[in-house]
């Protein structure tokens, strides 16, 4: 998947600011799961940020299938690591790091714009304690028990602060999300409740109601940024993401 715009805009950032690709943090490590309907490569704006400050950048590509193949698949990127992680998850992918984060070379962990379920918690349930803004008009449900979200979905609730041809792109190539997985729960051993937790607030989103990303980060003790953004923070804010993560890596690596 490519972002021109936004991957230029990140570049630009890093040369802005003068970052050598030898400032490393102790947890050079960082591990990216992304969320429903996108693949791994919509990370390539916080890789191309991280990369270029020296850290060792790998993105879990989830078939979004079922939880268990998710959570396999993360577990796999991270028996890859030679060292500590920090492992971030967006969106669905905080379910994923929930449960894949109590690997023993996790050290942090981080929420961006995520769901941080507690045991017994699902996405399902904490929607339904508070409800996502995002217009039930946009969402279409197939015979076969999946879900997609139409263009005009990606164009004014998911993606809103996107280029519209990133937004189009974007639903060209969702992929399909089986309902089952709202009903998935993550186990009863989260690991935010044993790792420290940063998370970022996505103050516009309306995929993930801002106030259930305040009550999930406040109840974890998670350290909390909120941002001026949508739900695709990490595509329309990706400095701002990156701030946190780095953060995240200096503060486990000492």
């Amino acid at each position: 998947m490519r972002f021109p715009s936004v991957t230029l805009v990140s570049l630009a950032i890093l040369a802005a600011t003068g970052v050598s690709s030898g400032a490393l943090a102790d947890t050079k490590n960082i591990v990216l799961v992304h969320g429903l309907s996108v693949d791994g490569s919509s990370w390539r704006p916080i890789y191309d940020i991280l990369s270029g400050q020296g850290y060792n950048v790998s993105i879990v590509q989830a078939p979004l299938n079922g939880f268990d193949n998710d959570l396999h698949a993360t577990r796999l990127v991270l028996d890859r690591q030679d060292g500590p992680v920090v492992l971030v998850g967006h969106s669905y992918g905080g379910v994923v790091i929930t449960a894949a984060g109590n690997d023993p070379k996790v050290e942090a962990l981080v929420y961006v714009a995520a769901f941080q379920p507690a045991p017994g918690e699902s996405t399902g349930s904490l929607n339904a304690k508070t409800p996502p803004l995002l217009d039930p008009a946009f969402i279409v449900a197939s015979e076969d028990g999946h879900i997609t979200i139409s263009e005009e979905g990606f164009q004014t609730d998911i993606a809103p602060e996107l280029p519209s041809e990133d937004a189009r792109f974007l639903f060209a190539s969702q992929a399909p999300t089986p309902s089952s997985v709202f009903a998935v729960k993550a186990g009863d051993d989260p690991a935010w409740l044993h790792k420290p937790s940063h998370a970022i607030v996505a103050r516009n989103d309306r995929v993930i109601n801002p106030d259930l990303q305040r009550t999930m980060y406040a109840r974890a003790g998670s350290i909390v940024t909120e941002v001026d953004a949508g739900h695709m923070l990490y595509l329309s804010h990706p400095q701002a993401v990156v701030d946190v993560i780095v953060e995240a890596a200096r503060s486990a690596g000492n």
